[in-house]
C-alpha cells in the first residue's frame, strides 16, 4: 500500500500518459451508453455507509464503495463487517465494491479521476476514543489525512462533485460539559431553559478537552469547511450524535446502543463508565442520515455545517436504555458500574436541530427511540441466530 512517497498531484500532473493508469487487479466499474449519477461512499461496510449505499441504489443511482475492514483490525471479529458488504452485494443493483484504503493517496485520487461521481460520501473513519489513544498516528492517518487525500482528489480531478463528511459531536470536545446541568432520577439533562433544544453549531471548538480522536475528527472537519471556502467545493460537515441502526456492528468501544441491545440478549455483562449511568445521547437512525445526505444533495452549498441527531425527541441515558430494552426482549440487564467517566466524554448531549431543519425544510426524524430500540433488538436477534447454525 503506497501511504508514503512522492505527492501524486505534483507527478502526474505534469505527465498527460500517466493520468489514466488504472490498477488492473481492480473490480472494474461498469460503463454503459447511458449517464446514471454516481455516487462514491467511504467506509460503506459500516452503518452509515453501507445505509446510503442501499438509499441511493433504491434511486437507480451507480454507487461505489470503499472499504477495507479495517474495523476488525480496530475491534477483532466482533467489529468485521464483511456480513454487511456481502448483504450490498447480494441486494442493491447497482453497488461496486472497491477494496482501498483512504490513506492511499494515488489509489484514492485514481478511483475518483475514474468514475467522477456527483456525489462523494466520507463515512470511513477510525472511531473510537480509546483506540485512538494508543494508536495515534493511524487515528490522524485515518481520520484527518485520509479527509485530505478525498478533498484533494475531488479538487483536482472532479470540482464539480458534491462533498459530505461525516463529522462528529465530538468536535466540540467536553465544551458540551460546562453547560449548567441538573440531575433527574434517570438522567442528567439541562438546567437552563435556553439549553432545553441542545448544541446548535455556534458552540465553540476551543478550551476544551476533545480525546485524540476528537482532535483528529476536528482537524477533518475545519479541511472540509475550508475546501469549501477557499476552493468553492460544495461541502458539508454533518455532527453527527449517536448515529445507530440495525445495520451496527456494535463493539465495547463504539456504537452505544447496538453493543447494549447485543450484551442484553448474549447475557453478557455491560460496563457503565461514571457519571450514574445517567448521561445522555441523543439517537438518530441511519435511514434519516441518508435522508438529510440526499437533500443536501439536492441544494448544495459551500462550507455547510450541521449538528445532526435524535434531537431531544431521540434522547435516552443508558439507564434508560437499559429499562428499554429489558421491556423489548424480558431478559434482565447485566451491568457493572466504573467510577470513572471515559475521558472528553459528554455527560449530556442532545442535537439543536434548528439550523438543519431551517435550511432542509423537508428533512424530518421518521425514525422514533422506539422504533430504533426494536430494529436493533430483532437484526442482534437475526444476526446471533445465524451465527448457531
Amino acid at each position: 500500500m503506497r501511504f508514503q512517497g512522492a505527492d501524486p498531484y505534483t507527478e502526474t500532473d505534469k505527465d498527460p500518459k500517466t493520468r489514466d493508469i488504472i490498477d488492473p487487479h481492480a473490480e472494474q466499474i461498469p460503463v454503459t451508453g447511458e449517464r446514471v449519477s454516481t455516487a462514491l461512499i467511504t467506509g460503506s461496510n459500516g452503518l452509515i455507509g453501507s445505509e446510503i449505499v442501499v438509499h441511493f441504489d433504491s434511486r437507480g443511482w451507480r454507487v461505489v464503495g470503499i472499504d477495507n475492514n479495517m474495523r476488525a483490525e480496530f475491534f477483532g471479529p466482533a467489529g468485521d463487517t464483511r456480513w454487511n458488504q456481502e448483504r450490498l452485494k447480494r441486494t442493491c443493483k447497482d453497488f461496486t465494491h472497491r477494496e482501498l484504503d483512504i490513506r492511499d493517496r494515488e489509489g484514492v485520487r485514481a478511483l475518483v479521476e475514474e468514475i467522477q461521481p456527483q456525489l462523494l460520501v466520507h463515512a470511513a473513519a477510525q472511531p473510537s476514543h480509546d483506540l485512538a489513544a494508543s494508536r495515534p498516528f493511524e487515528d490522524f492517518d485515518v481520520n484527518a489525512v485520509g479527509t485530505l487525500n478525498l478533498l484533494e482528489a475531488c479538487r483536482r480531478t472532479a470540482p464539480e462533485t458534491v462533498f459530505v463528511h461525516m463529522s462528529t459531536n465530538k468536535v466540540y470536545g467536553d465544551r458540551p460539559n460546562t453547560l449548567p446541568l441538573v440531575e433527574k432520577e434517570t438522567r442528567w439533562d439541562y438546567a437552563d431553559p435556553a439549553d432545553w433544544d441542545g448544541i446548535d453549531e455556534t458552540m465553540s471548538l476551543d478550551g476544551s478537552q476533545h480525546s485524540l480522536f476528537g482532535a483528529s475528527k476536528v482537524a477533518a472537519d475545519v479541511m472540509v469547511q475550508e475546501y469549501g471556502r477557499y476552493f468553492g467545493l460544495r461541502t458539508c460537515c454533518l455532527r453527527g450524535g449517536c448515529l445507530t441502526g440495525p445495520n451496527h456492528s456494535g463493539v465495547e468501544l463504539h456504537g452505544f446502543l447496538s453493543y447494549l441491545i447485543r450484551c442484553n440478549l448474549e447475557g453478557r455483562e455491560y460496563s457503565v463508565f461514571g457519571y450514574l449511568g445517567k448521561q445522555v445521547r441523543d439517537n438518530i437512525h441511519s435511514y434519516d442520515v441518508a435522508r438529510c445526505v440526499e437533500l443536501f444533495y439536492e441544494s448544495p452549498e459551500a462550507a455547510v455545517v450541521f449538528n445532526l441527531g435524535g434531537g431531544r425527541a431521540n434522547s435516552v441515558s443508558i439507564l434508560e436504555a437499559f429499562s428499554k430494552v429489558e421491556a423489548l426482549t424480558g431478559i434482565p440487564m447485566r451491568w457493572k458500574y466504573v467510577d470513572e467517566a471515559r475521558r472528553g466524554d459528554h455527560i449530556c448531549y442532545i442535537s439543536d436541530l434548528g439550523r438543519l431543519q431551517s435550511s432542509l425544510p423537508a428533512w424530518e426524524l421518521t425514525k422514533g427511540i422506539d422504533d430504533i430500540f426494536e430494529e436493533i433488538v430483532e437484526s442482534w436477534r437475526r444476526r446471533l441466530a445465524e451465527e448457531t447454525l
